[in-house]
């Protein structure tokens, strides 16, 4: 074969493996931070009470929601 014909094939290779590797690893990312949520209720509420804030359960549910409404949207982006 010809050279020409060898860099063609090395290009689109590694095209394609950056391409399944962006992919591959976004998808893991996504799934790892759907198990493991990056705060939870009870950091949530340590924080808002370090703010001197007395926190409801109403509140932190209501904040709760909100962080997840607004996760699930960003992924759909």
């Amino acid at each position: 074969m010809s050279t020409g014909i060898w860099i063609l094939i090395v290009v689109v290779a590694a095209l394609l493996g950056a391409a399944g590797g962006f992919f591959l690893a976004r998808r893991t990312v996504e799934s790892y931070l759907k198990k493991n949520p990056p705060i939870s209720e009870d950091m949530m509420r340590s924080m808002m009470t370090s703010m001197g804030q007395k926190p409801s359960q109403k509140k932190l549910n209501q904040m709760m929601a909100q962080m997840k409404a607004q996760s699930a949207q960003s992924t759909k982006k």
